[in-house]
């Protein structure tokens, strides 16, 4: 360095003494105050000077004068561990340019590697001699703590702390309060250091333990002191690595060198790395000041500080003590407020294992209610019994059975406990084998259990709220039929059901409210009525209105379930009630609720329940009891809608009151006065309805204008019901009321509420019904060009109801063309909702583009179709609208117009627009490669309601073109393509098969296997259905064999659909083509194959119905075979067949054969197996009908009397359809019972009659009469 620089180093270092330094706090007078400006430093230092700065704060450590003098206590520690960072990666850094710039392929003679090993030694020696060192340090701190501090050098008078000072370089000015000592602290004033320059790098931490313009400060967790005012620093604190050199020098740091790398043993750095992070929390802000002195607050109490302010056992208070398993939490402050970090994440995203999830919920589950978890999903416990996996939310209720138990401990009520817990748990978590067999069990031991333990367990399971629909189906279940068991066990627990159950009755869901509903239904019946009127009698009158509405729907099904006579009489009390207004509002709501439930079965009841309401509309009710007299009024509502059209009579009390309270009240109670009036003006007949109309009337356009949403609501309801009356004219609702209602109701408001919206649409449709649609039409359809969306399609809603129900008779030409203009208008301004916003488009109406256009597709189908040959001059328009949204870039859009070409092209062939229909048809397809499954199964509609009207001649483009590019497309999963793609191919196949090569069909017929494993029975009728246009174009040898070898595959359902195509086959082509084929598939010894043959017979004998008389002997040998087989499948498919068999041959003389099948059904009668047994009766039933009934009553007889009682139930089962079915044709098969006979048969006959004689030995009519009597049939009704 030159003697110039130097002495300019000199002058900055004393106006450095002078100087602010950055990132001191001063006031703000001392920084812009009258100061004089010679003071502040007008450059700043090299790195020379920064050196020479940082050189004497190191002599000035060394003369014993340590940071750590001025720091508070609670920080030094940390500070000394900063320091230790900062030496720490000093080191590092010495050892990374010592081995970068000096390394030497040869020392001494030695290889490198021998150099690299020979250095790793070095470092490991140096790596111990440092820990003794740090042993040695660690001693002689302990020494220190112990002795006293020495006293600190007296410090010169120091000027105030300004905020541009530096912190290292000027001495920090501690006052008192800042240092929170009793005794006033001296600063300490070093020598300046140099000057920091405005471009130097951004500080950084440095290794130095005096460097403080190095970088950006960060919090250090080292153990270097710090001010009580400067920004805390952070350094890492990486572990020493040594080089062969023992010397302790380190050079500068320079500006490009790299940032300390954060080491695995600091955890208060920057956000850590992956493979850092083990506390799992993003790393916490620099402890500031603020943070501090909140750590020292919330420092935890200690007891003597407690019981300073706390009074203790003296007083008479009682310290308790935490339990054993309390557990502090000891997180800091700062940890709470930082964003959590998930523990040892990778680098990149991983998705949480669902089962590991739910394994630990579960295992956290039983070890809070202190149970043992199931490890796997079912468990088999050391009895053997099988449980379902429990989860999380249900170990509070079944925990107790995954705790092993000495069941011989057990007493008799813990045993049954465990008993109904395990049934329990198999019902609501169990495999449906399981299910099946707990709720048996539950069912046969229910009186055995108790009704305390059985509802002590379901009743708590029943009100959980993690409870799905179905589970609480079969809980529901489970009640129902443990109440039908415990009949009137069940009465001191009816209060709990009621309290779990009666909630239901209001879910928003409707099986919900069904399933309700029945338990009280059951409930009632086995409790009965005095003890559920005991129950519920004091909710009646309760404060809450939650209560009472609940409470009166219970009363609504009980009075279903035990009839409303019986109810009646606490029904008149209640609502005579002079103790509470809420008494008789709960009771009248009952009537309410019981008009809702029942429907037109309150008839019988209707007089009574009019005269228990007519109390609460009485003039005599006061004006706090309104709410009785809207109730009651809203209740003659009720009762009104569900008897109509009957039952005026029994309303003519109230009919003044009501009429009475419409012309006095207002508000709320005027609604319901006028809701009562209007279902109660349509019982009345056509002369009395038209003069209350009338009267009415006035009064309901005066509430057109009431801004009250309700009213509008009730208004609107009591118009449609009075101008829906006979007595009602036109003319008088085209002069009074017509005007008044399009100017009050048909806004734009209107049209924003759905429920409004609704009713007004149907209103309006009542007057359109009663006025004609032109004089509603023209008033309206100007609306269609109307700017707000949602009030157009209410337009076009209401056109499409009009439209479809009056037609367009009286629409003159200019209506019709303002029509056509608004309709088009309106479906080109909506907003249709895009595909994709709209998910798998399978929403409302099936559509992709929403309910809002579906309206608009079906206003503008039914405005075309109305008009028919009319819209021709429009047809073109309409069509180029059409083109134009098929190639718009919302897939809703050309969804739409795809779905108006369908809708449409029938009109089109009525107008004889066949050119323009073919030019359709090629815009369609070459729209057939559409990227979305809905837009594509539109297209294949409009194409195919084009094929049906056009033609296949005239089809554009040709049959041969069209149809290779389905087959592809038909191997689309999408429901919605393949049901109208297959029936396109199979329209084809029935009209324009000889376009086609037969090559091609069979290829469709390989893709149509494939449709019928669909789960849309739609798309599996137009499979098979396909198949027989199929076999009828190119003949039934290919796609038999093609059917024939489906019937090995496994699928039940394909094999089932196969057996209806090759049905279908047979139908189309012949019986005489199919059957010898599958006959001989009949030979295969394979059960699936074997059934199969049988089904196909089954639907072919259905199908082709008396063709049948030419092949039943035919088929006989096979059906014999069938009907002898061991497989029950067999006998049940054998049986089927024969019944369609005789059915088709009856009356064509084939009794012999169809006798000969009977003697080989009949045996079958005795199977247990549900559907066997259904289907020997089905064939029974058939022979019956082909045989005659009194061919079967000679079979029935022989059993009648049998002394086994299972056979006797049979075959009085078989009497007994026989009886129902043809009673009267019985009569000449009855046997002719002659007691005068002595021979065999009359002894037998005497034996007959002697067993009647005892079955009836408790008539009165005389026995001999009855005997005499050749027509016996009134002796066999008896058994019966």
């Amino acid at each position: 360095m030159t003697d110039k620089d130097k002495n300019n180093s000199d002058e900055v270092n004393k106006s450095d003494d002078r100087g602010i330094a950055f990132g001191t706090s001063v006031a703000y007078d001392d920084a812009y105050g009258n100061v004089d400006t010679t003071e502040y430093v007008s450059s700043l230092p090299t790195d020379a000077e920064e050196t020479s700065g940082s050189k004497f704060l190191s002599e000035l450590r060394d003369t014993g004068i340590a940071e750590n003098d001025r720091a508070h206590p609670s920080t030094r520690a940390a500070m000394e561990s900063q320091q230790r960072a900062a030496d720490d990666d000093k080191n590092v850094q010495e050892h990374y340019r010592d081995r970068q710039f000096h390394r030497e392929g040869v020392t001494d003679g030695m290889t490198f590697k021998e150099t690299m090993q020979l250095r790793a030694m070095e470092e490991e020696k140096s790596r111990l001699l440092q820990e003794l060192e740090e042993v040695d340090k660690s001693k002689r701190s302990n020494e220190n703590k112990t002795a006293p501090a020495p006293a600190p050098p007296p410090a010169k008078q120091a000027r105030r702390r300004r905020r541009w000072d530096d912190n290292a370089s000027q001495a920090a000015v501690v006052s008192d309060v800042e240092t929170g000592s009793s005794h006033p602290t001296t600063s300490t004033t070093t020598t300046s250091s140099s000057r920091r320059r405005r471009w130097d790098e951004t500080p950084v931490a440095t290794p130095a333990a005096d460097a403080n313009v190095d970088a950006t400060p960060l919090y250090s967790s080292s153990n270097k002191a710090q001010t009580w005012d400067e920004t805390p620093m952070a350094s890492t604190s990486t572990a020493t690595l040594p080089t062969a050199s023992t010397g302790t020098a380190t050079r500068k740091r320079s500006r490009w060198d790299s940032t300390p790398a954060p080491s695995s043993s600091s955890m208060t750095a920057a956000t850590p790395l992956p493979h850092m992070m083990i506390g799992g929390a993003t790393p916490s802000i620099p402890i500031t000041k603020m943070q501090t002195e909140m750590n020292a607050r919330n420092f935890p109490w200690t007891e003597a500080a407690v019981s300073s302010i706390l009074p203790g056992p003296e007083e008479g208070y009682k310290i308790l003590m935490p339990p054993d398993s309390y557990k502090p939490l000891r997180t800091p402050g700062r940890k709470l407020l930082s964003t959590p970090t998930p523990s040892m994440t990778p680098a990149g995203f991983i998705m949480n294992d669902p089962e590991t999830m739910d394994r630990q919920s579960t295992a956290a589950a039983a070890e809070l209610y202190g149970v043992q978890a199931l490890e796997a999903t079912a468990t088999t416990l050391t009895d053997g019994t099988e449980l379902p996996f429990i989860k999380s939310e249900d170990y509070q209720y079944f925990g107790k059975l995954t705790s092993e138990v000495d069941e011989s401990s057990l007493t008799k009520e813990q045993k049954k406990e465990r008993m109904i817990m395990m049934l329990l748990l198999k019902i609501k978590c169990g495999t449906p084998p399981q299910r099946k067999s707990a709720m048996r069990q539950i069912t046969d031991k229910a009186r055995d259990f108790g009704a305390s333990l059985l509802f002590q367990q379901i009743l708590p399971l029943l009100s959980s709220p993690t409870l799905e629909d179905q589970e609480r189906h079969l809980l529901v279940k489970v009640i129902d039929r443990v109440l039908y068991k415990l009949d009137e066990l069940v009465r001191p627990y009816v209060s709990r059901i009621l309290n779990v159950i009666e909630p239901l009755l209001i879910d928003e869901d409707y099986y919900a409210r069904m399933e309700a509903r029945e338990i009280i239904s059951n409930l009632s019946k086995a409790a009965g009525l005095p003890t559920m009127i005991a129950t519920m009698r004091p909710h009646i009158d309760a404060p809450d209105e939650y209560v009472r509405n609940v409470t009166a729907r219970a009363f609504a099904v009980v009075a279903g379930a035990l009839g409303v006579s019986q109810l009646l009489p606490f029904l008149k009390a209640v609502c005579r009630s002079k103790k509470s207004w809420q008494a008789r509002h709960t009771g009248i709501k009952i009537v309410q609720q019981i008009a809702s439930l029942m429907g037109c079965a309150v008839l019988p009841y209707l007089n009574d329940l009019v005269e228990v309401v007519s109390i609460g509309i009485s003039p005599q009710q006061q004006h706090d009891q309104n709410k009785v007299r809207i109730m009651s009024a809203l209740t003659l509502a009720a009762l009104a809608e569900a008897a109509h059209p009957y039952g005026i009579e029994s309303f003519d009390a109230v009919i003044r009151p009501l009429w009475l309270g419409v012309r006095q009240l207002r508000s709320k109670a005027l609604a319901a006065y006028l809701k009562a009036i209007g279902f109660i003006i349509p019982l009345m007949e056509e002369g009395y309805a038209a003069h209350y109309t009338r009267q009415v009337m006035p009064i309901l356009i005066r509430e057109f204008q009431s801004p009250d949403e309700e009213m509008k609501k009730i208004v609107l309801k009591v118009i449609q019901q009075c101008i829906a009356t006979d007595g009602v004219d036109a003319a008088y609702i085209r002069s009074e009321v017509l005007e008044d209602f399009f100017k009050n109701f048909w806004v734009r408001r209107m049209a924003l509420d759905r429920r409004n919206h609704e009713q007004v649409v149907l209103t309006t449709v009542e007057l359109a019904n009663q006025v004609g649609s032109s004089d509603v039409l023209s008033r309206i359809v100007d609306d269609l060009k109307d700017d707000s969306e949602p009030y157009r399609r209410m337009v076009i809603e209401t056109v499409q109801k009009v439209l479809s129900n009056l037609g367009a008779g009286d629409v003159d030409a200019r209506l019709e063309e303002r029509l056509i203009d608004g309709v088009l208008y309106a479906f080109q301004e909506q907003a249709v909702v895009d595909y994709g916003s709209a998910g798998t488009g399978t929403g409302v109406n099936g559509g992709g583009f929403g309910r809002d256009g579906q309206v608009m597709l079906d206003g503008f189908g039914t405005v075309v179709n109305s008009l028919g040959e009319r819209s021709k001059p429009y047809l073109k328009q309409i069509a180029g609208t059409i083109k134009w949204r098929l190639n718009n870039k919302s897939a809703a859009v050309r969804m739409q117009a795809a779905d108006l070409v369908g809708r449409i092209a029938s009109v089109m062939k009525i107008c004889k627009e066949d050119a323009l229909m073919g030019h359709l048809g090629v815009v369609l397809y070459e729209y057939l490669g559409e990227e979305y499954p809905e837009v594509l199964g539109s297209i294949l509609g409009a194409l195919r309601a084009i094929v049906n009207v056009i033609g296949m001649t005239k089809m554009t483009p040709p049959i041969r073109d069209l149809l290779p590019r389905l087959t592809p497309i038909m191997r689309n999963r999408h429901e919605k393509v393949q049901e109208n793609c297959i029936d396109l191919v199979g329209r084809i196949a029935d009209r324009g098969a000889e376009y086609v090569s037969a090559k091609e069909w069979m290829r469709i017929c390989f893709e149509l296997l494939e449709m019928l494993k669909a789960h849309k029975k739609a798309i599996r009728r137009a499979a098979v259905s396909t198949f027989g246009y199929i076999a009828k174009a190119i003949g039934p040898q290919d796609v038999l064999h093609t059917l024939l070898n489906n019937l090995k595959v496994q699928d039940r359902q394909m094999r089932v659909c196969t057996t209806v195509a090759i049905a279908i086959v047979a139908e189309s082509c012949g019986p005489f083509t199919v059957l010898p084929a599958v006959m001989n598939e009949y030979r295969v010894p394979e059960l699936n194959i074997q059934n199969g043959v049988l089904k196909a017979l089954s639907f072919m004998f259905e199908y082709i119905g008396d063709m049948a008389r030419d092949y039943i002997f035919a088929i006989a040998p096979l059906l014999e075979d069938a009907l002898m087989d061991r497989d029950p499948v067999h006998r049940q498919t054998g049986c089927t067949t024969v019944k369609h068999l005789a059915l088709g041959v009856t009356g064509l003389g084939c009794e012999d054969a169809l006798i000969h099948l009977l003697n080989f059904v009949w045996p079958n009668i005795f199977e247990e197996s549900p559907h066997v047994i259904r289907a020997v009766f089905d064939a029974v039933e058939g022979l019956m009908v082909g045989l005659g009934p009194t061919v079967i009553l000679r079979y029935t007889l022989q059993g009648l009397f049998h002394p086994a009682r299972k056979v006797r139930e049979v075959y009085w089962k078989v009497f007994n359809t026989l009886y129902i079915f043809s009673s009267d044709a019985l009569v000449m098969g009855y046997p002719v019972l002659d007691a005068a006979e002595n021979d065999a048969q009359g002894q037998n006959g005497q034996d007959t009659i002697n067993v009647i004689k005892d079955k009836v030995q408790d008539e009165k009519e005389d026995f001999n009469s009855v005997s005499n009597n050749l027509y016996t049939r009134t002796t066999l009704e008896l058994f019966i």
